[in-house]
Order: structure tokens, then sequence, then C-alpha cells
């Protein structure tokens, strides 16, 4: 299969939306390559078996965002996909003693919060239905290439008549789910443009309910709760229903790689080519127009369509030479923000963690679901305050799941893999390098989390450090950043990744995007590849 040298489209980058774009390209009859560079497909969402016997999500761990419809058009449950539900879906140890659960059943969650504030625990499910209600008459957008809406000069890009009544129809669309709002209108705006901590803070009294949410907030972020933009990202975690009911996450079996093993599966009944360890060099064109890649071992493959599902950065600024753009298009993809705080740290453990304020031996319900060691909004903010300046939290902020605990397949018998997310640990340090700092802040961070697990340092058999450097390393995230662009107002919509672009196309004619680094953004959504795919083949029907 490799011999061949001329497709109708080449992907660059084998991640979860590349696999989607090839697959909804190949399912339309096109002659499809995929190159990844790695060994190993997924990108972000990959699984590894970092140790014998360990299969470690080695970077993403959890799923919601992706879309329902991807799973039906693509039949991605009968070529192996299971989501596993969790249940409880959050824990937060406290070192008094106390803890807080939550999950998806209303009841049971408002009985844990009541423990700390009666009062929140009658407002929970009204902050639930508003947050939901929001984001259903948002969630279409998620679906559909964004417009380009804005008033830009004619030589920016030209926009043909049947394109602005197609934008039209989707401003006019989303025009009506925010009427059908009423009321919660302003909550939709706060939401999409304002900061996590006021809102919550209006809604709640109790610290580690108010700590809990905004842990959705700042995912990723290099962002404390306070900073603009944070409620649309506590907003677009409760987006997604794949974890069986809208904003509740779940596991895939055999780790995450498990839905890339999945979109291959259907790759291949398609006939799509997929090369590993295949690093691309060059997007070639002629005349403004695509011509195909060039790789790094010197071969060309020839294609008119190319879709990118790497980063902007790498997509415009490494494969293509500036005299290849558009200077205003040059100079808007070099002003995106990839500010990034975020480290990964995963663990083989030979026992579970033993919480203090909930003892026990072996697993018990609540590490099934995300553990939370981060007490306040306080504690978020003075995290953050370490990053500001450039230097590692000296408290941080830990995101943890044990998914072993629901899925045996992951681990040898009574053994467990534990993924922890580390915020914050800033990308651009104001001394010393990662490569000198990345164990020492690792052992902070097991530390930390021994101050309510006492019993976790002992059980650690081997560990991996991902450093936001090592993220970028490995994965290809320009400055470690997991949504390939920060996720803030000015970069989100009809602005990713630059204004005049939303709609995954680019000023080389055949040359799309594809992943994060488009509408709809970061996140194990599909929606970007699926986005992308239904514009190639409105060009290349």
């Amino acid at each position: 299969m490799h011999s061949k040298s001329h497709y109708d489209c080449i992907v660059i980058g084998g991640g979860h939306n590349g696999l989607v774009a090839a697959a909804y390209l190949g399912k339309a009859g096109k002659r499809v390559c995929v190159l990844e560079r790695r060994h190993i497909l997924g990108g972000c969402a990959a699984t590894e078996e970092l140790w014998p016997g360990y299969k470690v999500s080695t970077a993403a761990y959890v799923i919601s965002l992706f879309l329902p419809e991807i799973i039906r058009d693509l039949r991605l449950k009968q070529h192996g996909l299971n989501i596993l539900p969790r249940n409880p879906s959050s824990f937060t140890p406290l070192l008094d003693g106390r803890s807080l659960q939550m999950g998806p059943n209303l009841r049971q969650t408002q009985g844990e919060i009541a423990k700390f504030s009666e009062l929140d625990a009658e407002r929970y499910p009204q902050y639930c239905e508003m947050l939901e209600r929001v984001a259903a008459a948002l969630e279409p957008v998620l679906s559909d290439a964004a417009p380009d809406p804005l008033p830009l000069p004619k030589e920016h890009r030209k926009i043909g008549l049947t394109k602005r009544l197609r934008d039209t129809n989707k401003l006019w669309k989303l025009y009506n789910a925010l009427a059908d709002l009423g009321q919660q209108q302003i909550d939709a705006l706060e939401l999409l443009s304002g900061a996590a901590r006021p809102i919550l803070e209006r809604w709640f009294k109790a610290e580690v309910l108010k700590a809990t949410l905004a842990t959705d907030a700042v995912i990723g972020a290099f962002a404390s709760p306070s900073y603009p933009g944070t409620a649309y990202v506590l907003l677009h975690h409760v987006m997604g229903t794949a974890g069986g009911a809208r904003g509740v996450w779940g596991y895939v079996q055999g780790g995450m790689g498990g839905l890339a093993n999945a979109l291959e599966h259907v790759c291949q009944e398609l006939h799509v080519d997929i090369r590993r360890e295949s690093p691309v060099s060059r997007i070639l064109t002629r005349g403004g127009k695509t011509l195909g890649v060039a790789l790094s071992d010197g071969k060309i493959l020839e294609a008119p369509v190319v879709a990118s599902s790497v980063d902007a950065h790498l997509t415009f600024e490494c494969f293509l030479s500036p005299q290849e753009l558009p200077d205003d298009f040059r100079q808007a993809v070099a002003k995106i923000d990839y500010a990034s705080a975020s480290a990964k740290i995963n663990l083989a453990l030979a026992e579970p963690p033993r919480f203090t304020c909930i003892p026990g031996d072996g697993v018990q319900p609540h590490h099934h679901g995300t553990i939370h060691i981060c007490p306040t909004l306080d504690t978020i903010e003075r995290a953050f305050d370490d990053a500001k300046y450039g230097l590692p939290s000296t408290e941080p902020i830990l995101e943890m799941t044990m998914p072993s605990s629901v899925d045996p397949t992951l681990a040898p018998a009574g053994k467990h893999v534990m993924s922890m997310f580390v915020q914050y640990a800033p990308y651009r340090l104001a001394r010393g390098s990662w490569d000198e700092i990345k164990e020492d802040f690792a052992n902070r961070c097991i530390e930390l989390l021994a101050r309510y697990a006492p019993n976790v340092p002992g059980a650690i058999e081997h560990r991996q450090v991902l450093s936001p450097l090592d993220l970028e390393r490995t994965f290809g995230l320009t400055g470690g950043n997991i949504m390939q662009g920060a996720m803030h107002f000015h970069q989100l919509f009809a602005f990713r990744p630059v204004a005049g672009w939303a709609d995954h196309h680019t000023p080389v004619e055949g040359l799309y995007l594809c992943g994060a680094a488009s509408h709809p953004g970061g996140g194990v959504l599909g929606a970007c590849g699926r986005n992308a795919a239904q514009e190639i083949l409105r060009d290349f029907p």
C-alpha cells in the first residue's frame, strides 16, 4: 500500500481529529493518506505500554466532548470503542477529614454538598440547569465550520456570495439560539467572555465546591479563575455527552488509544492509507495551490488537498515558507497565544491511594472519578501567582484519575495506573530549564498528594514526568499548549485560528486545518476533523 505516491487528500497527523477527517473523506470515496510522525496513532489521545503490563493514557485521560454523531456516522462502537461510565465522577479530599464526592446522581451529589452548605445543595440543580441550557443552545455551533462575519478588507480574503449566505445563515441560527435562552442570554454572554470565579461565588458559598468546579475553568489554561475567558472553558467542559449524559466524563476502555484504534479500523475498511513514523518536512505548493507534501526522508507524496491536524505554528511557520502566505495572514498567525502551564505525571502503583479522609484498603468508589487536590479558590489563585512570574507552583493544583479502578485491563492484577494532570507549570521559566527541574517538581507534586494519601510515595513502582517542554517535543504542541492555542474569547469561533479564516480554509488553495487549532478548539471532540472534511468535500466533491 505504501508504494502509492498520489492521493486525493493527505492528512498530516494521526491524532483523533486527523483520523476523523480521514474517515469521512474515505467514506466519501476519496483516496486518503494519513501521515503520523510517531510510532503510535492517537496524538494526545494515545495509549502506551510504558512499563510491562501497564497501559497508560499518556496525555489525554477522559472523554465526554466527542460528538455522538461521529460515533454513529463511523460506527465506532461496532469497531471497538467502549466508553466506561464513572460514578462518582469527582472526588475532592480535604485535610480536615472531610471530602466532597460528585457524580451523575443528582440527589447523592446534593447530599454530599449539604455536608458543607445546605443552601449550596439547594442551588446546585439550578446551576447545572443554567449551564446545561446554555450549553445545549450553543452546542450546534460546534458541529459546523465557524462563519467569517467580520467586515475585513477585501484584499484579506475573497469570499463569494454562496459562503456569505451560508455564514449569514449560521449567524442567524446562533442569534435565534440566544433568543431562545430568554433571560439567560446574559448568563450565556458572561459564560462566553467572563471569568469563572465571580460566577461561582455568586452561586455558592462552600469553598470546596467552588474550587472543584473551578478546575474545569482553568484546565490547560494559563489563567486563574479570576481571568476573563475562563468561564467559557467551564462551559466547554459541560457540552459533551459521550460519557453518558451532558457534562459526565468517562474512560475509554483500553485507555484513550481505544478511540484511535476504533478510528483506525474504520479507516482500514475505507482503504485509507495510514503511515506511521512518517514526519512531514514541507507542504508543497505552486502558484498558491497545494501540490502535496515532502517527508523528512525525502519522499514526495502528491495530492491537491492537504488537511493539517497539527497546530497553526507548525502548519504555517514550519511547513511553509513566508513567501507562500500573505503578510497579513502570517502576522496574525504569529500573534496566536500558546501560553501554557500544564504538566503530566503518569504513575504505576502497587496499590490504590489510601486517603486519610476515607480510610480503607483496595479500590473504593471515590477512586473511580477525577480526584482534585485543590481545597479553595484561593489555592488556585496562589498557584497561578507563581506561574505568572515564571515559577512552577509552590503548591500545584492536581487533577488525577485512576482508570484501572474501572478498567482492570490497564494494569496487572491488584495494581493500578494513575494520571496526574498538574497546574501550574509555566512553559517559560524565570530561571533554569524544565529538563533540569522536572523531576524535583514531580517530587513536589507527589509530596503534596502524600499529605492526603500517605501511602502513595511507597506505592509508586514507575513514573513518567512530562513537562510542558516534553509535551511540545512529544506531541508537537507549541508551547506545551494542550489546546493547540489558548481558548480565550479572541481565539475562539470566528477568530480561530485567526479572523477571516475560521472555516478550516487557508490562503493556500487546497490546504485546510482539521485539528484543535481550528474551530471549535481543544479537547477530544472530533468536531474539528469532521467539520474540515465537510468543507473539503464541498470544495472537492
